[in-house]
């Protein structure tokens, strides 16, 4: 997010009187820039310039040596016994990169550092510290320190005229404010004081001077420029990834000249570390005007500069000293043709440049390059390589292609002016960029998409105010637009049609809600995921959603066969988390996930659901087509896109864990068990509307092998599974024991479901007849089965049927048990007679009889 300077502001707008951070702030936010946060003075309190005097090394017990030292802070020295100051304060510092004779910052009793951080006298390593000597990071100017900052050596190297006693405060620039905005991805130029300004501008009306376009002109390509050649082409896209490269040689730069204290201020009040002074201007003018730049040591860059994409194999050693492998996609700039012998890589286009021809504490001649690279690409690269640079976090939002060439001799001026370095007449520019597009734009659109009757004059007054160039009227009611080259993002004509609300004022536009057109409503689909939901959550259940990334091993610890199909995840090239790169293909891999995080925080009774998609690769799928950005992809690139995309069918699944029931004054409450897994995938099928059947399944992981249920369709199609989890995966997943679970495929049981509405039946009136059935059957008999055939047996006049009661004991003999059933009986025109309820008796123990060999319990 950029931080935004008041005083550095000024120098592109101009600012009213007495402008505060919070003013600008709400200016900004007018114009669509909002406010991340207000940074206040960065200090308060007495923070000084001090001189030490003595410094006394003095090991301690835990290994650690500390330096006693004296320093003069001038007239914030302690006073002696008649109130004059003494020579010093003795301060404690675990520092060694300053000496004797050096000037430090003090941050005396009663500062405020960043944090915050009160300084106040205390008793340390047996001495009273009177004060702090302060590193960067604890002045708030950068996240590194290498230690205690020395003025005149790594800040404020231009001054001599520093005495101890100043306020460090106003020298460092530590008691501004400064505002930092959140830039929106369309609009990068705002990663800049000249894109700010003019937003500025358009908010108030300030004077807005843009230092972009020069009354001067920079001098264009001379014969002499230093050789550049581009080989570019995507070898994939086709893409050009630069089209300008602007090249200016500055030589004699003293290399030991420092940069100007007002630069280095500004360079960390904006977050970045002052290092050189070459690398300083070319990262101050990226900050003020919006171009990135790149110096190298001339002496170390051969002719011709290449910019070309990378071979396979090849390797480049960026500057934060990482060794990279590179890819036939990046982008690179290299100092000789790709085809020569010893061709050598100096950076990564746009996003960060090679140690080999960096700028160092020797060099005297530089060749600064500013260039045009092709968002895309750097994007990608900055995004494979992991390195969000400065430089990449603007060319990938768009640079302005009309900038190089006056950035680059903002550069050289400078260069010239703090470094006393010359400017060579040799000029490189490679300029290529299209013109820009005329867009056609309907008068009425504003009105029709705003709502706001705007009036030909007033669109035109806006777009010209924000660069654009406005043309005669190519038609009735049409008026041609040429966007301005910082604007990338202007392509259609709703993006005008968008600055013509932004900059008129969002306030203006009226708050009028559309009447709601008449629809169809929900999809069938649609409706049943709600039915389901309402239903479990009415059943005790609890809504829950999860990421859907997985770990491999937690296949492992789900006891997932290695054969078994839910092992073949779609693996993910750049994961949210290292350590789950994996798309889940079943739901209960991160549901358990959920449980054990509510369990292992004294939650100790558990019902929880999840509905949501899991991914299914099929073996031998091809893999999807890299496309370009930016355009519509033609019928077959989006039948391929079709055909690599995974199966990806909804589920739905529930986990019971603890208690079912709640225990109190009435009893100790029911622990879940397999029914209730099974109760909520019979649920879920029921809010679909199908009927299942129910199996014993003695071989599906995670569930254990006697207490599963293997749920089907009529038909046979595969719904899900229902039951106990294994107790090996209970004791790995450190889930309380006998935690039960189902999960079923809800697109299986919308494919089965009757499409057709609902038919309302009549309701019978007349009475219930009620009878019990005792049917006795071998132990393995499913008590589904035995339910299904009574079903079956007893016709029409079964209005319900339930099994109350299992019964297993040397009354119904040896591997034998007793299932009893409770039959609820009606008729709809009738009132049913004791021969009635006698003739479905006898049907539905036959029935029973005949296909499981049940026998009536006497």
């Amino acid at each position: 997010m950029p931080n935004i300077v008041l005083d550095w502001l000024g120098e592109h707008v101009e600012l009213p009187a007495g402008l505060t951070a919070e003013q600008l702030a709400a200016d900004l936010v007018r114009v669509g820039l909002e406010e991340e946060q207000v940074h206040g003075a960065a200090v308060t309190g007495p923070l000084v310039v001090g001189r030490v005097l003595e410094q006394v090394p003095e090991p301690q017990k835990n290994g650690k040596t500390i330096n006693w030292c004296q320093v003069d802070v001038g007239e914030h020295n302690d006073p002696d016994a008649s109130g004059a100051p003494t020579v010093a304060r003795g301060i404690v510092c675990g520092a060694h990169n300053f000496g004797v004779g050096d000037l430090v910052v003090v941050a005396l009793p009663g500062t405020v550092l960043p944090g915050p951080f009160a300084i106040a006298a205390r008793k340390t390593y047996g001495h009273v510290s009177d004060g702090m000597i302060c590193s960067t990071t604890e002045l708030g100017l950068g996240e590194e320190s290498d230690g205690i900052v020395v003025l005149g050596r790594d800040l404020l190297a231009d001054r001599t005229d520093l005495e101890p006693g100043q306020d460090a405060v106003a020298l460092l620039g530590l008691g501004e404010e400064v505002l930092e905005i959140n830039v929106t991805p369309d609009r990068g130029y705002c990663f800049s004081y000249r894109g700010v300004a003019r937003e500025f501008a358009h908010s108030t009306g300030a004077r807005f001077t843009d230092h972009g376009l020069p009354q001067v002109p920079p001098p264009g390509p001379t014969p002499d420029g230093f050789p550049v050649v581009v080989q570019d082409a995507d070898p994939i896209h086709g893409v050009v990834g630069c089209d300008r490269f602007v090249t200016r040689i500055v030589r004699g730069i003293d290399p030991a000249a420092p940069s100007p204290a007002w630069m280095q201020r500004r360079l960390t009040q904006a977050g970045m570390r002052p290092i050189s002074l070459t690398v300083d201007v070319t990262n101050y003018v990226m900050l003020d005007l919006g171009q990135p730049l790149h110096a190298y040591d001339l002496a170390q860059v051969a002719a011709p500069i290449v910019v070309r994409r990378a071979t396979s194999g090849e390797r480049l050693t960026t500057l934060d000293d990482v060794d990279r492998a590179l890819d036939v996609q990046d982008l690179l700039i290299t100092d000789s043709p790709q085809d020569a012998d010893g061709a050598r890589v100096l950076g990564l286009a746009g996003v960060m440049g090679g140690a080999s021809s960096e700028v160092g504490p020797t060099t005297t001649d530089v060749l600064v390059e500013a260039a045009h690279f092709d968002p895309v690409s750097v994007a990608r690269t900055a995004r494979r390589h992991k390195l969000p640079s400065e430089a990449a976090k603007r060319f990938e939002r768009g640079v302005d292609p009309r900038l190089p060439g006056v950035a680059a001799q903002r550069v050289v001026d400078l260069l010239v002016e703090l470094g006393g370095g010359t400017a060579d007449d040799a000029v490189s520019d490679i300029d290529i960029v299209p013109a820009p597009a005329t867009i056609e734009l309907p008068v009425a659109e504003a009105e029709r998409l705003v709502g706001v009757a705007y009036g030909e004059e007033r669109v035109r007054e806006l777009l010209e105010q924000i660069g654009c160039t406005v043309g005669d009227t190519p038609g009735i009611g049409r008026i041609g637009v040429v966007p301005p080259s910082w604007r990338p993002d202007l392509t259609t004509t709703a993006d005008l049609v968008e600055e013509v609300a932004r900059l008129d004022g969002y306030d203006a536009i009226p708050s009028i809600l559309p009447a709601a057109p008449a629809g169809r409503g929900l999809t069938r689909a649609q409706s049943v995921r709600r039915s389901v939901a309402r239903g479990l959550a009415e059943a005790g259940f609890v809504e829950t959603l999860s990421y859907p990334f997985v770990d491999p091993a937690q296949h492992d610890a789900l006891r997932l066969p290695a054969d078994d199909v839910r092992r073949r995840a779609l693996r993910l090239v750049n994961p949210l988390a290292g350590d789950r790169p994996e798309v889940r293909t079943n739901l209960l891999t991160t549901l358990l996930d959920t449980v054990r995080r509510n369990t292992g925080r004294g939650n100790d009774d558990v019902a929880i659901f999840e509905i949501g998609l899991v991914t299914r690769p099929v073996e031998g799928a091809p893999a999807a087509p890299s496309l370009p950005l930016g355009v519509r992809p033609d019928d077959e690139d989006l039948a391929r896109l079709r055909e690599a995309v995974p199966p990806q069918p909804r589920r739905v699944a529930g986990v019971v864990a603890g208690r079912a029931t709640p225990g109190g004054w009435w009893g100790e409450g029911r622990a879940a068990d397999w029914t209730d897994a099974l109760a909520g995938a019979r649920l879920v099928a029921a809010r679909v509307g199908v009927d299942v059947r129910v199996e014993p399944d003695t071989d599906h992981a995670p569930w254990h092998p006697g207490r599963c249920a293997r749920l089907t369709t009529a038909d046979g199609a595969l719904v899900g599974h229902a039951g106990e989890l294994h107790p090996k995966v209970v004791e790995t997943l450190g889930l309380p024991a006998r935690t039960v679970a189902f999960e079923v495929d809800l697109d299986v049981l919308l494919a089965a479901a009757d499409p057709s509405p609902l038919q309302a039946h009549e309701v019978s009136t007349f009475p219930l007849a009620k009878e019990d059935l005792a049917l006795v059957v071998d132990a393995g008999v499913p008590a589904e089965d035995v339910r299904a055939a009574v079903v079956e047996g007893a016709g029409a006049l079964l209005e319900d049927v339930r099994l109350f009661d299992v019964f297993t004991g040397p009354q119904v003999g040896e591997g034998k048990k007793s299932l009893a059933f409770s039959l609820r009986l009606r008729g709809t025109d009738r009132t049913l007679t004791a021969d009635d309820v006698v003739a479905v008796r006898e049907a539905a123990v036959a029935a029973a009889t005949a296909r499981t060999g049940a026998v009536l319990r006497a």
